[in-house]
């Protein structure tokens, strides 16, 4: 029997009746909140979500675009590590769950999920937006602090870290993703595609790799990022289309925006680990008769390439080839392995963009 895998029209049919009963005021009134704080540059030492609004609104107005920016990231290392699934998963800071309904929608069937996070309100929405869906219903949802003093975490294969690290103070970040790294076969971190987002993910990347992690993407190397800092950032997008509750929630009219994220993923080494050659780190300009390419390469660090007309199906492959996308375009691969393995990766040196 094929498995059903949750999509955002899913999430989106789960998060329409979240706001029933929410005078409009009071939901408005917590967006911009949250809006305030998620754009400010001081670290929190209580969570973000402080009720059943606060909750309910931050997944009217949040979770749609973590959702595709989290899949996304975790497309990326299904792409790099082709024929593994997680049977484990701890989200760590998952709130409302977005990256619960990311990997249902990444890898069929269903895995022994934990979602933990400081907020109890955001582990109650979150646990009622899951009820009822295949795969995703049997999740834990665990309140517990998070950073230098929460402890060990118990052992996983895939462990996610979403829109989390610039809600705590240095020593916890760093706290986080040391205990990540003890207890995870696989990490992913994302962050918004800002400056200081990025500047985030670099220094995760540093610690899971001086751990002794392997990056499987976005990154094609291990080697230090080529981009300059504090001239340009490595970010990406992804396209979330929005219902009618989301645009008004947001006060938006467009059917649709741009989620920019930064994100690293890695592994342990031990099982096939297939990391891009390269990777698209702007969107793809479409001239006649070709395609120009912004890469992040492992042996050239970041250089441009034309694609024309004359190549064939390679240039048909570049007018399909979006931002994030690995290049050239992986092969469709079939199987399945309990590890990624990184016995194939690339070695230090040359450049990567994180």
């Amino acid at each position: 029997m094929n498995a059903i895998l949750p999509t955002s029209e899913t999430l989106r049919g789960a998060l329409a009746g979240l706001l029933d009963g929410l005078p409009p005021a009071r939901a408005a009134a917590a967006v911009d909140r949250l809006i305030a704080t998620y754009r400010g540059t001081t670290p929190t030492h209580a969570p973000v979500l402080r009720d059943a609004s606060d909750a309910a609104a931050y997944a009217a107005y949040r979770m749609p675009a973590t959702f595709e920016a989290l899949r996304a990231a975790l497309g990326a290392l299904a792409d790099a590590a082709p024929g593994w699934a997680p049977r484990s998963h701890l989200d760590v800071g998952g709130g409302t769950g977005a990256a619960l309904w990311a990997a249902g929608a990444t890898w069929p069937g269903g895995r022994a999920t934990t979602v933990l996070d400081w907020a109890e309100p955001a582990l109650a929405v979150g646990r009622d937006l899951a009820a009822g869906v295949p795969g995703l219903a049997g999740a834990e949802w665990r309140r517990g602090r998070i950073g230098a003093t929460a402890g060990e975490l118990p052992p996983c294969d895939l462990l996610t870290v979403g829109y989390v690290l610039k809600e705590l103070t240095e020593d916890d970040r760093r706290a986080l993703v040391a205990g990540a790294a003890r207890s995870a076969r696989a990490v992913v971190v994302v962050e918004p595609g800002t400056p200081d987002g990025y500047e985030r993910v670099i220094g995760a990347r540093e610690l899971l790799i001086a751990a002794g992690f392997t990056v499987a993407a976005p990154c094609p190397h291990d080697g230090a990022c080529p981009i300059e800092r504090g001239t340009d950032w490595c970010h990406f997008a992804a396209r979330v289309g929005r219902s009618s509750l989301h645009r008004q929630v947001k006060g938006g009219s467009l059917p649709y925006e741009d989620e920019k994220f930064s994100y690293v993923a890695a592994v342990r080494p031990g099982g096939a680990l297939a990391p891009a050659a390269a990777r698209v780190v702007r969107r793809p300009q479409l001239r006649k008769g070709q395609v120009l390419l912004d890469l992040c390469t492992a042996v050239d660090g970041l250089r441009r390439e034309t694609v024309t007309k004359r190549r064939g199906a390679l240039y048909r492959a570049a007018r399909d080839t979006d931002w994030g996308d690995a290049w050239p375009p992986p092969q469709d691969t079939s199987g399945a392995s309990d590890t990624p393995d990184t016995s194939g990766a690339p070695g230090p040196g040359g450049g990567s963009a994180a």
